[in-house]
Formats: structure tokens, sequence, C-alpha cells
């Protein structure tokens, strides 16, 4: 009976401390469980919202209205659907948008599509194994107007088939932000390429300068420098779109992704980059997979768009919101009053 009792005695004991180890493991897991339910809950709302702002903006009942809102996806040129960058092995489209995290997913893409080999012959597994030369390179992405290239006329009914049954994102931008973060990438450094395109050109237009240094090194060591003033004006005049559509790091976001016409699965914003590209992934199944590149040391802050913008003219600030208030307004930016009217 003695022994029985201790038997008991220890197995009550056992039973105790089973359930103080439980409760306390329960009360240090729970919260972090219902956390991680709470923060997926709400990255799934925040989808809905953004995709229901571009729904109801894009119906013929909004007052929204812009050039090619009502048009169909067959009436869009094969060309104009050179962003979209297709993945057919988990079935992924990606519209890009320059200045908005571009290289780093345009580099997931590559990694995902495995069509671009490493030096041993092998498919790259990480993105930052990826050069920088080759990330840009028009060659390496599978696109729908590559698509169109091969197959012709009957390119579209497979382009419709893929945009139906494949999951579809782009990442966006404050418009004004973006802007300043072009500039500063193409024009406040010696970019040969674009000081020789449209930095000389609008040094001539707009600085008064009849001959200006032929490179953007001799302009630099010259104290020549294209301004952000001159930058919105070339933006602004009339003219300019009449010789050539705007260049991709400053053409308005739904005209590179056409959001009225293509029904996006996932809308990221540079903004919430961090969770937005773990909830993506998570999505995609690849959050275990796939790594994306870390950091943006050189990224454009949006408190920086006072300064940027102090000697712009409010009438020109107005003008140049105008000109972007589509992308604000679908893809949901609040119109800068305090900018707009200073």
């Amino acid at each position: 009976m003695a022994m029985q009792g201790q038997f008991f005695l220890l197995g009550a004991v056992f039973v105790t401390f089973f359930i103080i180890c439980w409760d306390e493991m329960r009360n240090v897991n729970f919260p972090q469980y219902m956390a991680s339910s709470q923060d997926f809950t709400h990255l799934k709302l925040r989808q809905a919202h953004r995709r229901r702002i571009i729904r109801e903006l894009c119906s013929a009942n909004s007052s929204l209205n812009f050039p090619g809102k009502f048009k169909t996806l067959d009436q869009i040129p094969n060309r104009a659907l050179d962003h979209l960058i297709v993945d057919d092995h988990h079935g992924v489209i990606y519209c890009f948008v320059p200045k908005v995290a571009c290289t780093n997913w345009k580099r997931v893409m590559i990694v995902l599509s495995q069509n671009l080999k490493a030096p041993n012959g092998a498919p790259y597994l990480d993105p930052l194994d990826i050069p920088i030369e080759v990330i840009h390179n028009y060659t390496v992405h599978k696109t729908f107007n590559k698509l169109w290239r091969r197959f012709g006329r009957f390119s579209r009914p497979l382009i419709h088939h893929k945009l139906k049954n494949y999951t579809k994102f782009l990442f966006v931008r404050d418009p004004f932000v973006r802007l300043i973060s072009a500039f500063r990438d193409k024009f406040a450094s010696t970019n040969e390429d674009f000081y020789r395109y449209y930095g000389s050109p609008m040094l001539q237009r707009y600085a008064n300068i009849s001959s200006p240094p032929d490179s953007a090194q001799k302009a630099f060591t010259a104290g020549i420098r294209l301004s952000f003033t001159h930058f919105i004006q070339y933006l602004l005049d009339p003219q300019t779109e009449k010789k050539n559509p705007f260049n991709e790091h400053w053409q308005q976001m739904y005209r590179l992704c056409h959001p009225c016409q293509i029904d996006y699965d996932f809308i990221g914003k540079l903004e919430t980059v961090d969770e937005d590209t773990e909830h993506l992934l998570r999505i995609l199944g690849l959050d275990k997979y796939i790594h994306f590149p870390p950091g943006y040391e050189n990224r454009t802050a949006e408190d920086w768009e006072r300064d940027w913008f102090a000697n712009i003219s409010v009438a020109d600030k107005r003008k140049l919101y105008n000109l972007y208030e589509t992308d604000f307004r679908l893809f949901g930016y609040d119109k800068p009053e305090t900018l707009l009217h200073e």
C-alpha cells in the first residue's frame, strides 16, 4: 500500500508539473500564433482594399477618366505589354515598374524561371548571385511582347489563358517620390546614356545652354548640371510626348501595367515592401524557397518631397499632379494637398 501511495504521489507531481509547463508554453506561444494570424488577416484585408480601389475607379460609373481606360486588353499594342514578365514554371506574372524595387524582383523572376545559367552551368538559386549587368537585359526575361513575336496573332489566346490562370502582381510607389528617385538615379549622377538622350536636350531647351558638353562627365566637371526644375519642365512640356512617349522610369505606372485591363491578384507598395513581399511569397508558396534581396540603402525618402519641390511653382506642382493623378488615385495614394498649396 505504501508503494502504491508513493507511485500515486509521484504521478500527481508529474501531472501537476506537466500542467504548469503546458500553461507556460501556451502563454508564450498562443499570443505569437494569434499575432501571426492577425497580421495575415490584416495583410489580406489590405490587399482586398487595394484591389477594390482599382476595380471601382476602372468602372464606367467612376468619375476618374484617363486615356485608355475603356480599352480592352486586345486593343493594347503588344509592345505595351513588354513590362509583363512571365514565369511558366510557377504560373506567375510580374509587371515591373522602374524605380519600384524592380531590380530585386527581376532577380527573383530569373531564379524562378531558371532560364539563366550561372558560370557553372546550373541555374541561379540565389537572387543576389545574379550579375547586376544582366538583370535588366531584355533578352533574359520572357514577356508577352516576346510571346507575340514568336506566335504572332496566335499569341493573344495564350496571353488571355495565362492572365486568367497565373498569379499576377505588381509593386507601385508614391508617384512624386518615384519621380525624385528617377531624377536622382538618371541625372544627379554621371549616367552617360541618359545625359546624351535626355539630359543634353533638356539643358538646351530649359537651361538655355545652346551647346552643352558632349558627355555627362564633362558637364559635371564644368559645373553644369540638370536641375530637378528642368526635369519637371520637361515632363510638363506638351511637346515632350509628341516626339516620344515618356521613358519607362517616369512613365505613369498605369500605362506600364494596365490595371483596368488586367485584374491583378496582388498589389504591393514600396512603402510596405517588407510586409508585402513576405505576404506575396507566402501566397505563392515560395517563402521557404526564395529569399528576397534585402535593403534599399539609397532609397528616396517620402519626407524629401517638400525639399525637392521647394523651387517648383504651385501652378507647376498642380499640373504635375494632374499628369500623375491617375496613378495617385488608382493605387491609393493621398493627394499631396500641402505640397499643392504651398
